[in-house]
């Protein structure tokens, strides 16, 4: 398997997190019940799956490192796969998935910074105009999902017991 470069190491994780997003986003819908933030999932999902998708393309047009990409892609996806399982165990409520999401997108809005800032240097082919088309999507994914939050969370009696 060809070596990745650090650059190519965080296209394969954004990659992977694009991935991720679209199993989180699903999970995620299935605990919501408010069918506007259903509507606002499904958006994100499809986002997310065309994120994935011009990234895997990004990925092909860099000569012989495809396959390591998306193999480095597919660790990173299970990582955040198994940190959302961990934190949407089987009592997971819709608040509980929103914050999950919160999280998340977060980390991806600064991944995607991190790619830009690095490629400033790599200058990879295609790199910077995929980071400048996908860094406005993921801090509305990530606004999104914390007004989901807030907006769950002022539905809360904060002195019922949980159980």
């Amino acid at each position: 398997m060809a070596e990745l470069t650090n650059i190519e190491s965080k296209v394969a994780e954004v990659l992977g997190l694009a991935q991720a997003a679209q199993d989180a986003t699903d999970k995620v819908a299935s605990l919501t019940m408010d069918e506007e933030l259903k509507q606002q999932l499904r958006r994100m999902n499809q986002e997310a799956a065309e994120t994935e998708e011009r990234t895997t393309e990004l990925a092909a047009a860099l000569e012989g490192k495809k396959t390591a990409i998306l193999d480095k892609a597919r660790e990173t996806k299970q990582e955040a796969t198994q940190m959302m399982q961990t934190y949407l165990g089987s009592d997971a409520d819709e608040l509980d998935g929103f914050e999950f999401l919160t999280m998340a997108e977060a980390g991806e809005v600064g991944h995607w910074q991190i790619v830009g800032k690095m490629n400033e240097r790599a200058n990879l082919p295609g790199l910077q105009e995929l980071v400048e088309w996908v860094t406005p999507i993921q801090q509305r994914h990530f606004e999104t999902t914390l007004q989901g939050s807030l907006k769950l969370a002022s539905e809360e009696d904060p002195n019922e017991t949980e159980g």
